[in-house]
């Protein structure tokens, strides 16, 4: 059976979702993922032959004016087959802002605690932040845009994009091929301590995303 990917209101998950969520044995605990289901608008949830594989809370917005794909909380369940449950839980949320944002350039946001959930942003352009360029004023700003809209901003250091993670939820991903990740990346993540996380976003231009986001 082909990975099957749905997406619905996160308000329509019931108990049984929840303790199906928390069984996948990921980094978030029923307490976790019912504070994400209160907090972001959509779920996702990739089965294959059935069994749940990865779920995805996230939300479409604005800020500023700019259309957002912000992803509350993502997890994916460590198997052989996890690198294309991640694909399809990304691919997911590039069809959803493609249909809410056509023709426009999106901005994709999470928070991370390791080199590994970033393979998530590989299709995106000018990731921030970025093991070998330093980052502008704006890029900055959009940090802390999003920090805020994370809830992190309390703790927030915009030169390093990290901030305590005083609210549940990041993108939990474990590569298959660690030994494959960019050793700056990795370097950029070492610094980080229990709790903390790395605040990035990618853009996608609207010619992209209508390729990321076409079924």
């Amino acid at each position: 059976m082909p990975l099957e990917v749905t997406t619905n209101d996160a308000s329509s998950l019931t108990d049984a979702d929840l303790d199906e969520m928390g069984s996948i044995e990921g980094a978030f605990d029923i307490g976790g993922i019912s504070k994400a289901k209160e907090d972001w608008v959509l779920t996702t949830v990739a089965r294959v032959d059935g069994k749940l594989h990865g779920f995805m809370f996230s939300t479409l917005e604005r800020i500023g004016g700019t259309p957002c794909v912000l992803i509350g909380m993502l997890s994916v369940r460590r198997h052989s087959k996890r690198d294309t449950v991640l694909r399809g839980l990304m691919g997911e949320a590039y069809h959803r802002a493609l249909m809410a944002f056509p023709d426009e350039d999106v901005v994709v946001g999470s928070r991370f605690v390791s080199a590994d959930g970033l393979e998530a942003f590989d299709k995106l352009d000018d990731v921030t932040p970025s093991p070998t360029d330093s980052a502008d004023g704006e890029q900055r700003a959009w940090g802390r845009r999003l920090a805020k809209r994370f809830g992190v901003d309390s703790k927030y250091e915009a030169k390093k994009f990290t901030a305590k993670n005083v609210q549940p939820g990041y993108l939990d991903m474990e590569s298959s091929k660690p030994e494959k990740l960019d050793a700056g990346v990795v370097e950029m993540f070492a610094p980080l301590k229990s709790g903390e996380v790395i605040v990035a976003y990618g853009w996608t231009m609207a010619e992209d995303l209508v390729k990321l986001g076409k079924r």
